[in-house]
Protein backbone atom coordinates (compact mmCIF):
# COMPACT_ATOMS: atom_id res chain seq x y z
CA UNK A 1 0.00 0.00 0.00
CA UNK A 2 1.46 3.24 -1.19
CA UNK A 3 2.50 4.70 2.19
CA UNK A 4 0.19 7.85 1.63
CA UNK A 5 -2.98 6.17 1.17
CA UNK A 6 -5.46 5.83 3.87
CA UNK A 7 -5.52 2.68 5.46
CA UNK A 8 -9.06 0.96 4.08
CA UNK A 9 -10.35 0.16 7.72
CA UNK A 10 -9.68 3.76 8.33
CA UNK A 11 -10.96 5.28 5.19
CA UNK A 12 -14.68 3.09 6.06
CA UNK A 13 -14.85 4.42 9.66
CA UNK A 14 -14.17 8.13 8.58
CA UNK A 15 -17.05 7.76 5.87
CA UNK A 16 -19.92 8.29 8.34
CA UNK A 17 -17.77 10.22 11.05
CA UNK A 18 -20.09 11.77 13.35
CA UNK A 19 -20.09 13.36 16.68
CA UNK A 20 -23.78 12.11 17.98
CA UNK A 21 -23.19 8.82 18.52
CA UNK A 22 -20.58 6.06 19.27
CA UNK A 23 -21.56 2.38 19.52
CA UNK A 24 -20.06 -0.90 20.40
CA UNK A 25 -21.78 -4.31 21.97
CA UNK A 26 -23.43 -3.61 24.68
CA UNK A 27 -22.43 0.01 25.08
CA UNK A 28 -24.16 3.45 23.58
CA UNK A 29 -22.99 6.54 24.24
CA UNK A 30 -25.34 9.95 22.90
CA UNK A 31 -22.83 12.94 22.61
CA UNK A 32 -20.40 11.38 24.75
CA UNK A 33 -23.29 10.38 27.68
CA UNK A 34 -24.13 6.65 28.34
CA UNK A 35 -27.95 5.54 27.30
CA UNK A 36 -29.01 4.45 30.09
CA UNK A 37 -27.73 7.53 32.11
CA UNK A 38 -30.55 9.06 29.64
CA UNK A 39 -33.42 7.12 29.77
CA UNK A 40 -35.56 8.11 32.28
CA UNK A 41 -33.95 11.04 33.25
CA UNK A 42 -33.95 13.69 31.01
CA UNK A 43 -37.31 14.80 28.60
CA UNK A 44 -38.06 13.72 25.02
CA UNK A 45 -37.38 17.80 24.33
CA UNK A 46 -33.43 17.96 26.04
CA UNK A 47 -33.24 14.84 24.14
CA UNK A 48 -33.14 16.45 20.65
CA UNK A 49 -31.75 19.48 22.18
CA UNK A 50 -28.98 17.61 23.04
CA UNK A 51 -29.02 15.59 19.67
CA UNK A 52 -29.34 18.68 17.59
CA UNK A 53 -26.79 21.38 20.02
CA UNK A 54 -24.14 18.95 21.54
CA UNK A 55 -25.88 19.68 25.22
CA UNK A 56 -28.64 19.88 27.51
CA UNK A 57 -30.69 23.20 27.97
CA UNK A 58 -31.43 24.69 30.55
CA UNK A 59 -34.76 24.18 31.99
CA UNK A 60 -36.49 27.30 30.88
CA UNK A 61 -35.04 26.63 27.29
CA UNK A 62 -36.47 23.79 26.82
CA UNK A 63 -39.31 24.88 28.28
CA UNK A 64 -39.92 27.45 25.59
CA UNK A 65 -39.21 24.89 22.83
CA UNK A 66 -41.22 22.96 24.44
CA UNK A 67 -44.38 25.42 23.61
CA UNK A 68 -43.48 25.75 20.02
CA UNK A 69 -43.33 22.30 18.95
CA UNK A 70 -46.90 21.88 21.14
CA UNK A 71 -48.36 24.76 19.42
CA UNK A 72 -46.98 23.42 15.92
CA UNK A 73 -49.08 19.94 15.98
CA UNK A 74 -51.99 19.98 14.18
CA UNK A 75 -53.99 22.46 11.74
CA UNK A 76 -56.92 20.30 10.71
CA UNK A 77 -57.50 17.70 7.69
CA UNK A 78 -57.37 20.54 5.60
CA UNK A 79 -54.00 20.87 5.77
CA UNK A 80 -52.85 19.57 2.62
CA UNK A 81 -49.77 17.37 4.66
CA UNK A 82 -52.84 15.76 6.91
CA UNK A 83 -54.94 15.36 3.94
CA UNK A 84 -52.18 13.33 2.63
CA UNK A 85 -51.36 11.31 5.14
CA UNK A 86 -55.17 10.29 5.35
CA UNK A 87 -55.57 9.51 1.85
CA UNK A 88 -52.34 7.69 1.87
CA UNK A 89 -54.08 4.91 5.11
CA UNK A 90 -57.27 4.94 2.92
CA UNK A 91 -55.36 3.39 0.10
CA UNK A 92 -53.88 0.83 2.33
CA UNK A 93 -50.77 2.54 3.51
CA UNK A 94 -49.45 1.89 6.62
CA UNK A 95 -48.68 4.81 9.48
CA UNK A 96 -45.25 5.11 8.34
CA UNK A 97 -46.08 5.48 4.81
CA UNK A 98 -48.87 7.94 5.95
CA UNK A 99 -46.12 10.08 7.38
CA UNK A 100 -43.15 10.26 4.76
CA UNK A 101 -45.94 11.31 2.62
CA UNK A 102 -47.18 13.74 4.75
CA UNK A 103 -43.91 15.05 5.48
CA UNK A 104 -42.47 15.31 2.02
CA UNK A 105 -45.28 17.78 1.27
CA UNK A 106 -43.88 20.10 3.92
CA UNK A 107 -41.96 22.45 1.66
CA UNK A 108 -41.52 25.46 0.81
CA UNK A 109 -45.03 27.17 0.79
CA UNK A 110 -46.67 24.62 3.40
CA UNK A 111 -43.88 23.91 6.17
CA UNK A 112 -40.88 26.42 5.01
CA UNK A 113 -42.24 29.32 6.31
CA UNK A 114 -40.60 29.14 9.64
CA UNK A 115 -36.96 28.74 7.72
CA UNK A 116 -37.56 31.85 5.89
CA UNK A 117 -39.31 33.94 8.39
CA UNK A 118 -36.33 33.66 10.41
CA UNK A 119 -33.61 34.21 7.88
CA UNK A 120 -35.73 37.71 7.20
CA UNK A 121 -35.51 37.89 10.98
CA UNK A 122 -31.41 37.19 10.77
CA UNK A 123 -30.82 39.19 8.45
CA UNK A 124 -32.72 42.39 10.51
CA UNK A 125 -30.35 41.02 13.81
CA UNK A 126 -27.12 41.62 11.68
CA UNK A 127 -28.36 45.15 11.05
CA UNK A 128 -29.48 45.67 14.46
CA UNK A 129 -26.11 44.29 16.11
CA UNK A 130 -24.45 46.87 13.37
CA UNK A 131 -25.83 49.93 15.02
CA UNK A 132 -28.67 50.19 12.88
CA UNK A 133 -31.98 50.86 14.16
CA UNK A 134 -34.90 48.70 14.94
CA UNK A 135 -37.51 50.19 13.21
CA UNK A 136 -35.17 51.24 9.77
CA UNK A 137 -33.65 47.49 9.90
CA UNK A 138 -37.06 45.96 9.79
CA UNK A 139 -38.56 47.95 7.07
CA UNK A 140 -35.13 47.38 5.11
CA UNK A 141 -35.76 43.65 5.35
CA UNK A 142 -38.75 43.98 4.33
CA UNK A 143 -38.54 45.76 1.17
CA UNK A 144 -35.65 44.05 0.03
CA UNK A 145 -37.75 40.76 0.34
CA UNK A 146 -40.31 42.10 -1.31
CA UNK A 147 -38.07 43.28 -4.17
CA UNK A 148 -36.90 39.23 -5.13
CA UNK A 149 -39.92 37.57 -3.81
CA UNK A 150 -42.99 39.01 -3.83
CA UNK A 151 -45.52 40.88 -1.39
CA UNK A 152 -45.67 38.01 1.00
CA UNK A 153 -43.78 37.77 4.19
CA UNK A 154 -43.15 34.61 5.22
CA UNK A 155 -44.85 33.74 9.10
CA UNK A 156 -47.41 36.98 9.06
CA UNK A 157 -50.90 36.73 7.91
CA UNK A 158 -53.14 33.47 7.68
CA UNK A 159 -56.04 32.87 5.69
CA UNK A 160 -58.46 31.65 8.69
CA UNK A 161 -57.13 33.29 11.66
CA UNK A 162 -57.82 36.47 11.30
CA UNK A 163 -56.45 39.11 12.55
CA UNK A 164 -55.01 36.73 15.30
CA UNK A 165 -53.67 33.02 15.10
CA UNK A 166 -54.05 32.59 18.66
CA UNK A 167 -50.81 30.13 18.92
CA UNK A 168 -48.95 33.15 18.56
CA UNK A 169 -50.30 35.91 21.41
CA UNK A 170 -49.47 33.07 23.96
CA UNK A 171 -45.80 31.97 22.51
CA UNK A 172 -44.96 35.26 22.51
CA UNK A 173 -46.14 35.76 25.99
CA UNK A 174 -43.95 33.24 27.04
CA UNK A 175 -41.49 34.39 25.14
CA UNK A 176 -41.53 37.71 27.08
CA UNK A 177 -41.35 35.69 30.47
CA UNK A 178 -38.43 33.86 29.08
CA UNK A 179 -36.71 37.22 28.22
CA UNK A 180 -37.63 38.69 31.70
CA UNK A 181 -35.84 36.18 33.30
CA UNK A 182 -32.65 36.39 31.14
CA UNK A 183 -33.42 33.13 29.27
CA UNK A 184 -33.22 35.20 25.78
CA UNK A 185 -32.43 38.41 24.82
CA UNK A 186 -36.04 39.29 23.26
CA UNK A 187 -34.38 40.67 20.04
CA UNK A 188 -36.27 38.29 17.93
CA UNK A 189 -39.56 39.11 19.96
CA UNK A 190 -38.86 42.73 19.25
CA UNK A 191 -38.09 41.85 15.44
CA UNK A 192 -41.14 40.05 15.35
CA UNK A 193 -43.29 42.53 17.07
CA UNK A 194 -41.82 45.26 14.57
CA UNK A 195 -42.62 43.33 11.67
CA UNK A 196 -46.29 42.64 12.15
CA UNK A 197 -46.49 46.55 12.95
CA UNK A 198 -44.74 47.34 9.73
CA UNK A 199 -47.07 44.88 7.80
CA UNK A 200 -50.10 45.62 9.24
CA UNK A 201 -49.82 49.71 8.83
CA UNK A 202 -53.20 50.96 6.49
CA UNK A 203 -54.49 47.67 7.33
CA UNK A 204 -58.49 47.99 8.58
CA UNK A 205 -57.69 45.02 11.21
CA UNK A 206 -54.00 44.57 10.90
CA UNK A 207 -52.13 41.43 10.00
CA UNK A 208 -51.46 38.38 12.06
CA UNK A 209 -48.29 36.91 13.15
CA UNK A 210 -48.67 33.15 11.88
CA UNK A 211 -47.63 30.29 13.82
CA UNK A 212 -44.40 30.40 11.68
CA UNK A 213 -43.48 33.83 12.78
CA UNK A 214 -44.01 33.09 16.45
CA UNK A 215 -41.98 29.89 16.03
CA UNK A 216 -39.25 31.77 14.15
CA UNK A 217 -39.03 34.18 17.00
CA UNK A 218 -38.44 31.56 19.48
CA UNK A 219 -36.20 29.22 17.27
CA UNK A 220 -33.85 32.51 16.74
CA UNK A 221 -34.04 33.43 20.40
CA UNK A 222 -32.82 29.59 21.40
CA UNK A 223 -30.05 30.15 18.44
CA UNK A 224 -31.43 27.68 15.98
CA UNK A 225 -30.26 27.72 12.30
CA UNK A 226 -33.16 28.43 10.01
CA UNK A 227 -33.28 25.19 8.29
CA UNK A 228 -33.51 23.62 11.63
CA UNK A 229 -37.15 25.62 12.10
CA UNK A 230 -38.35 23.66 9.34
CA UNK A 231 -37.13 19.99 10.73
CA UNK A 232 -38.41 21.51 13.86
CA UNK A 233 -41.82 22.22 12.49
CA UNK A 234 -41.41 18.81 10.70
CA UNK A 235 -40.98 16.96 13.66
CA UNK A 236 -44.08 18.39 15.73
CA UNK A 237 -46.36 18.31 12.76
CA UNK A 238 -45.49 14.48 12.22
CA UNK A 239 -47.30 14.29 15.94
CA UNK A 240 -50.33 15.99 14.12
CA UNK A 241 -49.86 13.80 10.99
CA UNK A 242 -49.92 10.38 12.94
CA UNK A 243 -52.60 11.37 14.63
CA UNK A 244 -55.04 11.71 11.72
CA UNK A 245 -53.27 8.83 9.89
CA UNK A 246 -54.39 7.03 13.35
CA UNK A 247 -57.95 8.08 13.22
CA UNK A 248 -58.52 7.67 9.68
CA UNK A 249 -57.45 3.92 9.95
CA UNK A 250 -59.90 3.67 12.86
CA UNK A 251 -62.99 5.02 10.88
CA UNK A 252 -62.21 3.12 7.97
CA UNK A 253 -63.15 4.48 4.18
CA UNK A 254 -61.12 3.35 1.10
CA UNK A 255 -59.36 5.25 -1.80
CA UNK A 256 -60.56 8.32 -0.02
CA UNK A 257 -59.73 11.42 -2.64
CA UNK A 258 -59.59 15.20 -1.52
CA UNK A 259 -63.87 15.52 -2.04
CA UNK A 260 -66.47 13.05 -1.58
CA UNK A 261 -66.90 11.25 -5.22
CA UNK A 262 -70.48 12.93 -6.09
CA UNK A 263 -68.75 16.51 -6.04
CA UNK A 264 -67.02 16.71 -9.28
CA UNK A 265 -64.08 18.91 -10.54
CA UNK A 266 -65.04 22.01 -12.92
CA UNK A 267 -63.98 20.58 -16.32
CA UNK A 268 -62.57 23.75 -18.53
CA UNK A 269 -61.84 21.97 -22.34
CA UNK A 270 -63.43 21.50 -25.42
CA UNK A 271 -66.22 19.22 -25.14
CA UNK A 272 -67.85 18.57 -22.38
CA UNK A 273 -70.25 16.09 -20.77
CA UNK A 274 -74.06 17.07 -20.71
Amino acid sequence: MNPNEQDPSEKVRNWWSTEIIDMRPGKIRIRGQNIEDLIGEISFIQMIWLMLRGSLPEPEQAKLMEAALVASVDHGPQAPAIAAARMAVSCGNSLNHALGSAVNMLGDVHGGSGEQCLELMQKANEMIDSGQDLEASVEKVIAGHRMTQGKYIPGFGHRFHKPVDPRAPRLMKLTSDAEAKNVVSGTYMRIGIQMQKHLSQGKSFGIAMNIDGATAVIFGELGFAPPLARGLFCLSRSVGILAHAWEQQNQGGRNKGPTPPEFRWNYTGNNPLD
